[in-house]
């Protein structure tokens, strides 16, 4: 895959992700604010963007969302089949929720 293939790719990604997480948001704030693993203030921030500034940062060459399994603990649980589905997610959410939502910096 050549480098203009994968920025695009990236690019990609960032919009699905946005628009995605600004419909989460304006459908249920709290939810969002769980599921997403990000903090109130960036909530409201991804809410508030308008369709060319959510454009304009997706356009960025960096991933604007990052791998929330960065825990192994976590990632094991969730790879391997030693539990029920119900059970594993049940757990894993319990953990992901104990987990610091992430800053601006």
């Amino acid at each position: 895959m050549s480098t203009d293939n994968l920025i695009q790719e990236i690019r990609d990604i960032n919009l699905n992700y946005l628009m995605l997480a600004q419909h989460i948001i304006r459908e249920d704030m709290d939810m969002a604010i769980y599921r997403l693993g990000i903090s109130q203030e960036i909530a409201s921030i991804i809410q508030n963007l308008s369709t060319a500034q959510l454009m304009k940062l997706a356009t960025t060459p960096a991933m604007i969302t990052s791998f929330r399994y960065d825990d192994v603990m976590i990632l094991e649980m969730l790879t391997h089949e030693k539990k029920s589905t119900p059970m594993m997610h049940a757990h894993s959410t319990i953990l992901l929720a104990n987990q610091p939502v992430r800053e601006i910096c």
